[in-house]
């Protein structure tokens, strides 16, 4: 009996090229969904993964690149029941740890990462989503739990987790602020939020938009620390999905505020708070289908086929907003 294959694409040491080979297909264990992909998202992560740059996130070699994903159920294995064969789905799946990634024709996935696609996006869309929304969502959500009033500052707000926690703050009810450099200026404008150039000094825009205050909420997408904890105010929130750095605590201990880091890849690497992962893509779907959550895609669009493209795209600095692979 001939063995079921798909395509998939491998990566055999780090930095190495793709290679597009034929490979065992998938088959669903107990909790787990075999999902034909349709769209498969590229972060920079996923550079750094294929780099053997991202301590924080090793993924053995050879491996199968790439954690977001969108396509269509097309088994269920033992003990799942919240899905069904043509259902949509989207989800941060692998890609790390030695779990596949969504770089393939199909995909095993623990259910509960899984959620269904907001009905209102593309698969292109909605595979460019995952990994920015969880952790835009643990920060300014669940840690953070912005209120209706409150000022909230992003800091990159423009990038890939940065305009999700954006329209996540501007949908409970905040006034958002972003800083960015100039070319998402307008972007930002469009989505609600108001622009602040990369170079301001902090003391500058918190007094223009706080009256010296400072901000209720600070989300640091960028590894900023020092200007987040000089822009809030006192007993405010900080939280940042890039704080690896050194940084003086001395003005957020002055102010009495409080500090949160983000790692969204613990679920995937370790196994324990996958469910949150699934509870997160369901309430944000319902904010998509609200018109409340929107992707920046990148205007260029790339097949399977052009990865080494897609990721150049993303290393060169020139997207100017999420890029995807298209596997339909």
């Amino acid at each position: 009996m001939t063995t079921p294959t798909m395509r998939a694409l491998w990566v055999n040491a780090p930095d190495a090229p793709f290679q597009l080979k034929p490979t065992p297909l998938p088959t669903p264990g107990a909790g787990e969904v075999l999902v034909r992909i349709l769209a498969s998202g590229v972060n920079p992560l996923d550079l750094k993964i294929r780099a053997g740059a991202a301590a924080h996130a090793q993924h053995p070699l050879p491996a199968i690149l790439g954690m977001d994903l969108a396509g269509i159920v097309e088994k269920v294995g033992p003990g799942v029941s919240q899905f069904a064969p043509g259902d949509e789905v989207w989800a941060m799946a692998g890609g790390v740890a030695g779990v596949q990634g969504s770089m393939a024709e199909f995909v095993a996935v623990d259910a509960r990462l899984l959620a269904h696609k907001p009905a209102n996006l593309s698969m292109r869309q909605a595979a460019a989503l995952p990994l920015a929304v969880i952790t835009a969502w643990e920060g300014m959500v669940d840690i953070a739990a912005v209120q209706p009033g409150e000022k909230v500052l992003v800091i990159g707000a423009g990038g890939g987790v940065g305009h999700v926690a954006a329209q996540l703050a501007r949908a409970r009810g905040a006034e958002v602020h972003g800083v960015d450099g100039a070319r998402s200026a307008n972007y930002l404008r469009s989505i609600g939020v108001t622009p602040i150039a990369r170079d301001t000094p902090v003391d500058a825009y918190v007094q223009e938009w706080t009256g010296g205050r400072g901000f209720d909420v600070v989300y640091d997408c960028v590894g900023a620390l020092d200007a987040a904890f000089n822009a809030v105010r006192v007993h405010g929130r900080v939280t940042s999905s890039l704080g690896w750095g050194s940084y003086s605590l001395a003005p957020l201990s002055f102010r009495s505020a409080r500090y949160a880091g983000v790692f969204t890849l613990r679920a995937l690497i370790t196994g324990e708070g996958r469910d949150a992962h699934g509870r997160i893509l369901r309430e944000a779907a319902q904010l998509a289908e609200a018109g409340q959550l929107t992707p920046r895609m990148d205007e260029q669009r790339f097949t399977l086929d052009q990865a080494e493209a897609a990721h150049a795209r993303v290393r060169g600095g020139g997207a100017t907003g999420k890029v995807v692979l298209e596997l339909d």
